[in-house]
């Protein structure tokens, strides 16, 4: 049966028979599948993520034993990754599962703990909580590592970092990685402060901005190509593009990547608002305009309150039952947002200015310099300064970092 339902799939999938897949003989590669191709017809063609091209990738895990760092978006269609290749006899050892766990549904922080999925019966192995990265006895049994999980193109958003601490540990363990690649929804620009070294964190391992414009594909090529794994190491890494994407391609998610980015709207905005998250405003988690809403009980401005509430994603939110005061912004449109193609500090500007209490604006905690990457932000917002001029000391580190970024890109650039 095994053998059949892959013979199946080659029928159905037009696999092709010559030996053009890479080979696992060289221990610091990175080595494409197979690059993107754009056919030049009157209607654009529908975007195929890496994991839906089956024919380009089955070679090299059939007959492997295979571990998987996939989540609720790591799907071909309506299947999910995992039950495709189960469901052609790959022999699945496990799933490493990331922040919000492998249904996509803990809270943000929330420590994830191992534990059996309980439709196939694989082996759940937490990589959010007291591991961040595989250790030798958890690859021991694996010949190949996947990764596929729908990223959004942030620096804080923790999947890249999750990606390259398998990295590092298929480094450390002589294991090959394969990247499925999938679109970047904020790919169609780059912006924000360059990663200081000192705030390096799981919210930022790298010295890139907030806003990164590359793929996951992309960004692993850029991680391994400059020694940023540790000790300079590097994995063998392939990985799958997607067909018919580039980076000015605006790609609205079919499935939220995590509990608290619910559309394309608050994808857009979660670079910018997310720095509210290192102070005592709520940015809306317990509603249903999670990073569309900006607001705290006691501020003076904006015409629109909303009042957060326990819910699944969002068991304790910040200011829960209390009324918030501060400004909607759900209702800007997709277009508008992409239009932007910067950060909006204008809110966070306005916000600090105006609070009654400026001394607590900033959590003691440090969070707001992780999310920054630096502390030059916090103390040019203290000392008044406008946004441009908050923006001109960005563009040097930008400028040097778009050089490095060029050297990787897969996908016609916005540029």
């Amino acid at each position: 049966m095994k053998y059949l339902l892959i013979v199946m799939v080659w029928l159905g999938l037009g696999w092709s028979c010559h030996n053009d897949l890479p080979q696992q003989h060289q221990s610091s590669t990175t080595t494409p599948i197979n690059y993107p191709t754009k056919e030049i017809k009157n209607e654009p063609q529908a975007i195929k993520v890496g994991a839906a091209r089956l024919e380009e990738y089955f070679k090299l895990i059939v007959d492997k034993k295979v571990a998987l760092v996939v989540n609720q978006t790591s799907m071909i269609g309506n299947v999910h990754l995992v039950d495709s290749l189960l469901a052609l006899g790959v022999d699945i050892k496990k799933i490493f599962s990331p922040e919000h766990g492998f249904r996509g549904t803990a809270d943000a922080g929330e420590k994830i703990t191992d534990a059996t999925d309980p439709k196939t019966g694989l082996p759940l192995v937490s990589l959010y909580g007291k591991n961040r990265k595989p250790n030798a006895s958890m690859l021991e049994d694996v010949d190949i590592v996947i990764f596929d999980i729908q990223d959004v193109g942030v620096r804080f958003y923790t999947y890249i970092s999750t990606m390259t601490y398998v990295m590092e540990a298929c480094a450390e363990n002589n294991r090959p990685i394969l990247i499925l690649d999938r679109p970047n929804p904020n790919g169609h620009y780059v912006d924000g402060p360059i990663l200081d070294e000192a705030k390096k964190s799981f919210l930022g391992l790298h010295p890139v901005p907030i806003v990164h414009g590359m793929t996951i594909a992309e960004y692993a090529q850029m991680a391994n190509g400059e020694g940023w794994l540790t000790n300079g190491n590097k994995c063998r890494l392939y990985f799958v593009p997607c067909l018919n994407y580039d980076h000015n391609t605006f790609y609205d998610l079919p499935i939220k990547p995590s509990p608290n980015l619910p559309n394309i709207q608050s994808i857009y905005w979660y670079p910018s608002i997310c720095f509210f998250e290192g102070t005592p405003f709520s940015v809306g988690r317990g509603t249903q305009t999670q990073f569309q809403v900006v607001g705290h009980p006691d501020y003076p401005l904006g015409d629109y309150t909303f009042k957060p509430v326990s819910q699944p994603g969002a068991k304790y939110p910040k200011h829960q039952d209390k009324v918030c005061r501060g400004h909607d912004l759900s209702k800007v449109s997709k277009e508008e947002l992409q239009n932007k193609r910067q950060l909006d500090l204008k809110y966070l500007l306005e916000a600090y200015h105006n609070f009654p209490d400026q001394e607590a604006f900033f959590n003691t905690n440090n969070f707001f310099n992780l999310l920054a990457g630096n502390t030059q932000l916090m103390a040019k917002i203290k000392a008044g300064k406008q946004e441009k001029e908050i923006r001109d000391s960005w563009e040097e580190g930008l400028q040097n970092y778009k050089k490095i970024r060029k050297k990787y890109l897969l996908y016609p650039d916005f540029e």
